[in-house]
């Protein structure tokens, strides 16, 4: 019998703030450094250096994010971080000197640095059980059709206005940030989901000492450089090895954003027909290491085939993405106890963001050797991190692991299906 999903408290809400935050990001990724050159006028080997050194900076702040959604909670910490981002545009366009710049820059990125874990803290705070996969994989959707939407949206700016469509990006972007802050004021949390922080204080020690969870944050780094392939290997795959125009990157991105904002929901809706969490995510990061073992093995094929090879490993890919990403998402929230889930988070970003710092002299050095290697590569630690997630499914807790209620989960995990107490630590 076909079940509907009946939607939590605040989603509606939550939803809207996510998409129009998508918008506004989506409006500037792709030209980010031409956008920050017109609108600034400095060098761009100088804003490249800047951002660089900005986004290294700004990884501190993910730790005190942590720290403050489980001491404030996730919802005054995502209107804190929207207010920041949204001031932080509006003063690029006054960032003509470098010192103003580098500033601003940095401020504007640790407040996108310490973002992801407010929002998944937030659905955390939310929903429980399958809904947390539900949200996850709507959250996705919606994410990817905003981006699509933003970058299309930039486009006709710039076109239309030249550097003028720049600025108005500048400021659109900001109000974006604005209206979605509006939306989360909007957010009311279950008073039974709150976090019971005065209670059970716990500090970073207490997060490292967790060894399942250290497990669950390695196993996803192994796995989220695989999302990198697509932005940084693929395009410079492509062009090198095969002689494609560097357009080729266009359509090979509108494939999988279309794919994620379409897909997204009732991949989702499959993967939560199966039990366990750990399952469904080593099933998409598998999926990951057969469509990069398939890049590997592109270079074989007749060069008329090459870009139909390319367009179908890339759909295998978006599926892999899409099976892995909510199961994965809800896991790290309900591994996480409610009353240091801030934290909890926190360290788990920092699995994505190193992904995302390594990734590009990883893939380069990697290509410059072989390039077939860093595919190679990335099937090795896709299925090890897949490896892992299996190894650790009797280590995390039941309610982690398996999106169904308790009456589901099997007697002898149901006996330790209650919430962990957490060793005392000090606060960090």
């Amino acid at each position: 019998m076909k079940t509907k999903d009946h939607r939590v408290p605040g989603e509606r809400n939550l939803i809207a703030g996510m998409l129009v935050d998508a918008v506004g990001t989506g409006m500037y990724v792709p030209f980010s450094l031409v956008f920050f050159q017109r609108i600034t006028g400095l060098p761009l080997p100088t804003i490249g250096t800047v951002l660089t050194v900005a986004g290294l900076l700004a990884m501190g702040a993910m730790p005190v994010g942590g720290w403050a959604v489980d001491r404030f909670g996730a919802r005054r910490v995502r209107l804190a971080l929207y207010l920041v981002r949204g001031l932080g545009f509006l003063a690029f366009p006054l960032g003509t000197t470098l010192p103003v710049f580098a500033l601003v820059a940095t401020l504007t990125a640790a407040g996108a640095q310490a973002f992801p874990a407010t929002q998944q803290a937030l659905i955390g705070e939310l929903a429980q059980g399958e809904h947390r996969d539900r949200l996850m994989a709507l959250a996705r959707s919606v994410n990817n059709a905003g981006l699509g939407a933003g970058g299309l949206l930039a486009a006709g700016l710039v076109q239309l206005g030249g550097d003028h469509g720049f600025l108005a990006v500048a400021w659109l972007n900001a109000a974006t940030f604005f209206v979605a802050a509006l939306f989360a004021l909007r957010i009311r949390t279950p008073r039974s989901l709150r976090p019971a922080t005065a209670r059970q204080p716990a500090g970073y020690r207490t997060v490292l000492r967790d060894r399942p969870y250290a497990g669950l944050t390695l196993a996803n780094f192994l796995i989220a450089l695989g999302y990198s392939a697509l932005s940084v290997l693929l395009p410079v795959y492509a062009v090198s090895q095969f002689d494609l125009p560097a357009s080729v990157a266009g359509p090979l991105f509108a494939v999988n954003t279309a794919l994620c904002a379409f897909a997204g929901v009732p991949v989702g809706r499959l993967g939560r027909r199966f039990a366990r969490r750990t399952r469904v995510a080593a099933v998409g990061a598998l999926v990951f290491a057969t469509a990069f073992l398939g890049y590997a093995l592109l270079g074989g094929m007749p060069r008329q085939g090459v870009m139909a090879g390319l367009v179908g490993l890339l759909v295998l890919y978006t599926i892999g993405e899409l099976v892995h990403s909510p199961s994965a998402g809800a896991l790290s929230v309900s591994a996480a106890p409610a009353e240091a889930r801030g934290r909890y988070l926190a360290t788990y970003q920092l699995s994505w963001a190193l992904s995302q710092t390594l990734a590009p002299s990883l893939f380069t050095g990697l290509l410059a050797v072989d390039g077939r290697l860093p595919w190679l590569v990335l099937t090795a630690s896709s299925t090890a991190g897949a490896v892992m997630l299996l190894a650790l499914e009797q280590r995390l807790p039941a309610e982690a692991v398996y999106t169904t209620t308790a009456e589901a989960v099997p007697p002898a995990r149901c006996e330790t299906a209650e919430p962990r107490r957490l060793s005392r630590g000090r606060a960090g």
